[in-house]
């Protein structure tokens, strides 16, 4: 089957198998490796993709359902050089370990703060409750997120607050 859509404001189209999933088709066949697949069941999270404005796990979509569709995914969201907000709050708030859960776990942090953008710590807690982090304990991850939406509103972040674990 042939398909077509938008992936990160580029036309693109491809031959797929009907069965063929959106993040095999963005890995495989656009070579954007950048969404990563995990568990294949849409636990994890890690294929977390922006589908027409909403947050999907790409891992359970098929590529003929996403036909037509506007996706982005992480490698969309930096202008050149600049790193979009929330890939920076990632930098600045050291919300990555080993970073496999990373994009994923960004792309649904771009999601919540499209929808939201002055989300309480409790609302970014259930915005990524989607995406699983095996390396962090999710503390930096909300604090990167929290660095990200004051940098989106315009407001300068607050310094990191650096705490001693015992």
């Amino acid at each position: 089957m042939q398909v077509s859509m938008s992936v990160n404001g580029r036309s693109v189209s491809g031959e797929v198998e009907a069965r063929t999933l959106l993040v095999h088709f963005l890995r495989d066949t656009l070579g954007l490796t950048g969404t990563h697949v995990g568990c294949e069941t849409s636990y994890c999270g890690a294929c977390t993709v922006i589908v027409d404005g909403s947050t999907a796990k790409s891992c359970t979509m098929l590529a003929v359902q996403a036909a037509g569709s506007e996706i982005r995914t992480i490698e969309g969201l930096a202008e050149g050089e600049t790193l979009h907000a929330v890939q920076e709050g990632f930098w600045e708030r050291h919300g990555l370990q080993c970073g496999f859960c990373t994009p994923g776990m960004i792309m649904s942090a771009v999601g919540l703060l499209e929808s939201n953008p002055s989300p309480s710590e409790e609302e970014i807690r259930q915005g990524i409750e989607g995406n699983l982090c095996r390396c962090t304990g999710y503390h930096n991850i909300v604090k990167a997120i929290e660095y990200a939406a004051a940098k989106m509103r315009g407001e300068v972040p607050a310094p990191a607050e650096w705490e001693v674990m015992a």
